[in-house]
């Protein structure tokens, strides 16, 4: 067996050579970094004798009373216990107690061993038995902490290497692969768009390659960077910190290990870790929650998202305010909005496409065969699997696809958007509805909606998130959902009415459409088949088309007319001759892509790749401008893109558009607005209305008194009034379109 080696060296060398010759410029000391990392504006000075004095009477010892230099306001009896090695620069210290929560000690430094640090003005060092090589800032609180120390090294979780290191050593995140092969370099700053791009588009070399320089070029290569603790952070009964940089107003408490990481921390949100954590490689935004035991490795946590309750998070991205608790989460990138708790949801090598909730007991990582562990799922926006579903790699879902318990065990390829995904276990057939929320959960659609405008907490929105979920991509969807279903419907009728002659899919699409728009009632007795949803020879079976159909309909429609009317109030257009006037000339209902949560169309994403490429886009932070650009320009693309749905569905151009049309298309706006209203209250009053909900109540009074009356429900009653909102400004629109 090996043996550890165990170095020996003076001991009037702890706390100096912290930069090894090899790796200190020319004229430089091992200081150097140190002095423009330190930005407290302190002036330090040399310890008078009388000071030196009363440090020895406390116990205090130093290698050199000459290295510890300190402010004009120190005080040396609020010193006790400590052992000083290397040059220690220590700021004002008055006679004070610090208090946070329920924590209120003297300011000073207590029965540590401190070497080669800094302090701002009136910090707390209490037992803290190890602290080397860190910038600490002024009313820091740190009190009971094994091991703080940071290397020379030291890369704060970001996926650089310093002067002198080898490849083995990068940190990388593993995304949407276990085998490595969409794998992106974690950096500070790093957006969900960016984690999308790089891990997606891997057959672009060049790309690939400027992604790396960009990377490289955020950070310096030097050794020598310290440890940084920002104003007023509290850290207590914590066992090891190694190579952490914290902004100000962090608390950390009761952590086992942190090793590696920024944590982010100051105005734009404060964060916190607590109890039993262990988190190392990894990057930590602002206003995170990480909590009672959590796992953390090779990570990036965006802004105001939260681990907790034994959660474990490893070569992942977990987008802006989402929530991973009770869960086990691996190879995946997560866009904003994601909720994922209790026991035993798994995710691995994962997409996950925002607004999304992995329900207790989802399996989401079957990705293993005899092949090796290549697999990946694409989960669209809105993505909600049932109670212990299961689904194998590789398979794909459209926006807002629910999954109904069960075990799904071949591929899918879900293409339908708002469907129920069902199995009918008796007749062995999956079982796909569309528009199932639109059926029988407008509620929670909608609420759902509202909920993540609600709890978006990031204070820089460099990248714009419509959480609607009629937008660009998801009415795309719908489109491509309807021809699905006239070419099913259009197949099922010609197979019912006439086994032997063959019908072509052009054919099959032009009669399923006509029966469709007619509204046919035979359509409802067809077996309509799905094709290519399931890697198995039993049918997918589509159920309740005819309604789904209308409904997809109206949605369009409704869609590309509030569109077009939000636009033109936001315009000033004041009549319909200068809405003509502001119609595109040219319109093209453009694919689009949702980049890391922000919609765009897919045209500007390969204006970007060609930017970067051509080196007119040179760093991360001109990315983000091109982010920020392009959600200024989101309104008017979306009003070219809702223009274009108009166009496709009136048959003309909308140019061409007569005001008595466009008061038609107004008035089916205003019904298909009833019903999606009407929806919300319906759907919620189910629960009250379920006799196996109230028999666990003995009067109506006890049910009032735990989940409240329908009648009080604010989110309904809300719905109601920007119902009659609504109504108004449809009114008033038809009044400038006269």
């Amino acid at each position: 067996m090996p043996e550890n080696i165990i170095s020996k060296t003076p001991l009037l060398s702890l706390g100096y050579g912290f930069i090894q010759a090899p790796f200190l410029p020319k004229g430089k000391d091992e200081y150097y970094l140190r002095n423009i990392q330190n930005r407290n504006g302190i002036n330090y000075r040399q310890l008078n004798a009388y000071e030196i004095e009363v440090l020895v009477r406390n116990r205090n010892t130093s290698d050199d009373w000459n290295k510890l230099l300190v402010s004009d306001a120190f005080n040396p009896e609020l010193v006790k216990n400590c052992k000083f090695y290397g040059l220690v620069r220590i700021g004002k210290l008055e006679p004070l107690c610090l208090g946070f929560s329920d924590l209120k000690l003297p300011v000073g430094l207590y029965n540590s061993t401190i070497i080669s640090c800094d302090f701002g003005d009136n910090v707390v060092i209490d037992n803290v038995h190890y602290l080397a090589h860190y910038i600490i800032g002024s009313e820091v609180i740190i009190t009971n902490v094994d091991e703080m120390v940071t290397t020379n090294h030291s890369k704060f979780g970001n996926g650089i290497l310093k002067e002198g290191e080898g490849e083995d050593v990068r940190i990388w995140l593993e995304l949407c692969n276990e085998n490595t092969g969409r794998r992106v370099l974690p950096f500070v700053g790093m957006l969900p768009g960016d984690a999308y791009l790089w891990s997606k588009y891997k057959e672009d070399d060049q790309l690939q390659q400027k992604f790396n320089e960009f990377t490289a070029r955020q950070f310096k290569p030097h050794r020598g960077y310290y440890g940084k603790i920002g104003d007023r952070t509290v850290i207590k009964n914590t066992r090891i910190i190694k190579d952490v940089w914290i902004g100000s107003d962090a608390y950390i408490k009761g952590a086992n290990k942190l090793k590696n990481i920024t944590i982010n921390s100051g105005p734009q949100g404060t964060t916190q870790i607590g109890e039993g954590c262990e988190i190392v490689n990894g990057i930590i935004g602002y206003g995170c929650r990480l909590f009672y035991g959590i796992k953390a490795v090779r990570f990036v946590m965006a802004d105001h998202s939260q681990l907790k309750y034994g959660a474990r998070l490893i070569n992942s991205y977990l987008g802006q305010n989402a929530t991973i608790s009770c869960c086990e989460v691996l190879n995946s990138l997560i866009f904003p909005a994601h909720e994922q708790h209790h026991n035993n949801s798994f995710l691995c090598a994962a997409l996950v496409m925002g607004q999304s909730n992995i329900a207790a007991g989802a399996t989401i990582g079957s990705n293993h065969n005899s092949r090796g562990a290549d697999g990946e799922v694409v989960l669209g926006r809105g993505f909600w699997p049932g109670l212990c579903v299961s689904i194998k790699h590789n398979s794909k879902f459209a926006s807002f696809t629910i999954l109904a318990k069960g075990d799904y065990p071949t591929e899918l390829n879900i293409q339908t958007p708002f469907s129920l995904v069902s199995i009918d276990t008796s007749n062995d057939q999956l079982i796909v509805m569309p528009g199932y929320w639109f059926l029988y959960n407008m509620y929670a659609l909608e609420r759902n909606a509202w909920k993540y405008v609600d709890r978006d907490k990031r204070t820089e929105r460099i990248q714009y998130i419509d959480y609607n979920y009629l937008a660009p991509d998801t009415i795309n969807e719908i489109i491509n959902a309807l021809e699905l279903l006239e070419l099913a419907t259009g197949k099922a009728y010609h197979l019912k009415e006439n086994k032997t002659k063959k019908i072509t899919d052009e054919q099959a699409a032009v009669l399923g459409k006509k029966l469709l728009t007619e509204g046919n009632p035979i359509v409802d007795e067809l077996e309509i088949l799905g094709l290519n949803f399931e890697n198995s020879k039993r049918k997918t079976v589509y159920k309740k088309v005819l309604r789904a159909y209308r409904i997809f309909e109206d949605l369009i429609i409704y869609y590309g007319t509030t569109t077009l009317m939000d636009w033109s109030k936001k315009q000033g257009l004041k009549n319909f001759n200068e809405i003509i006037a502001a119609m595109p000339t040219k319109i093209n209902r453009n694919s689009w892509i949702n980049l890391g949560g922000q919609l765009m169309p897919e045209t500007e994403v390969a204006s970007l790749k060609n930017k970067i490429n051509t080196n007119k886009i040179k760093s991360w932070d001109e990315v983000h401008d091109f982010y920020e650009t392009m959600g200024n320009k989101y309104p008017e693309q979306k009003f070219q893109h809702a223009v274009a749905v108009l166009s496709e569905r009136i048959g003309k151009p909308t140019k061409k558009i007569t005001p008595q049309e466009l008061n038609t298309l107004l008035d089916s706006v205003v019904q298909t607005k009833e019903w999606m209203s009407k929806g919300i209250h319906d759907s919620k009053a189910k629960d009250f209305a379920n006799p196996y909900r109230q028999m666990v109540y003995d009067s109506t009074e006890e049910m009032d008194a735990v989940v409240g009356k329908l009648a009080d429900n604010s989110f309904i009653n809300d719905q109601v009034v920007a119902l009659a909102k609504f109504k108004k400004n449809i009114a008033a629109f038809k009044k400038q379109i006269k």
